[in-house]
């Protein structure tokens, strides 16, 4: 972690885009860019909590979407305002669960896991109610994260893989009496190894629900993706959509 950047310092910046280049790919991207042009409607404003390099802000913004993004790692900001469009997408530095940005928003929104950035059930919660007070009577708050892959813990363990390829190694670490978890990264490059630990609080949908109630939103839908599959309970992710109520 850095003192500055958090946990998404110049190491990382550098190599997001790379590391996450399947995330960043058209059929991924372009449907969660089109799912949330038409929350923000004609003439709509967007804010986004946590973004990043752009992968969504940019691709928004092409949509005639007038966005504004809220991130603390000034690292990761360096690599938005250097691709096309980058300067075009207003930017406040700070941390999402508290950060203010003048006017009001047609649709706010967090994307890929990020919610679980922030690291306790406070945090949460004061980031819905920071995302209510963003946005416009009738506008909606988006949260894309995965449902807790608790299904794939045995009794005893606590550690579930999710990549492995090649140089490249990848578990989370659970808690469940804390909710906490933590994310580790071990790549292996021309025989020298890197290592990244990064933490997050997982959260069931149900919970984000309360947290949304405690804002003053209500679930509008929910989602398994953004091309709105039925969200089951086999699924292991959601987009869910709150809403700002109009009056």
């Amino acid at each position: 972690m850095t003192r500055d950047d958090g946990y998404f310092g110049e190491a990382v910046a550098a190599r997001y885009d790379e590391s996450s280049a399947e995330m960043f790919a058209d059929d991924v991207v372009e449907p969660v860019a089109g799912f949330l042009a038409g929350l923000a409607g004609d003439g709509g404003r967007a804010l986004e909590f946590g973004v990043g390099t752009g992968r969504i802000a940019l691709p928004l913004a092409r949509r005639g979407v007038e966005v504004h993004g809220i991130e603390l790692s000034r690292a990761m900001l360096r690599r938005l305002r250097d691709k096309p469009g980058g300067d075009a997408i207003g930017v406040t530095v700070g941390d999402f669960a508290s950060a203010k940005v003048d006017g009001v928003f047609s649709v706010a929104y967090l994307v890929y896991n990020t919610i679980m950035n922030l690291t306790s059930q406070d945090a949460q919660v004061d980031c819905f109610r920071n995302a209510a007070e963003h946005l416009a009577p009738g506008g909606c708050f988006v949260v894309e994260v995965g449902v807790p892959d608790l299904r794939r813990l045995p009794p005893g363990q606590d550690a579930v893989p999710f990549r492995v390829d090649g140089g490249r190694l990848g578990f989370d670490l659970y808690d469940v009496a804390t909710q906490s978890m933590s994310s580790h990264h071990v790549e292996v490059v021309d025989g020298r190894g890197r290592y990244l630990e990064i933490p997050f609080r997982y959260v069931w949908p149900a919970e984000l629900d309360l947290m949304a109630r405690i804002a003053g939103l209500r679930l509008r839908e929910r989602w398994d993706g953004w091309t709105r599959e039925p969200f089951t309970g086999d699924s292991r992710q959601h987009v869910s959509v709150w809403e700002k109520p109009a009056a």
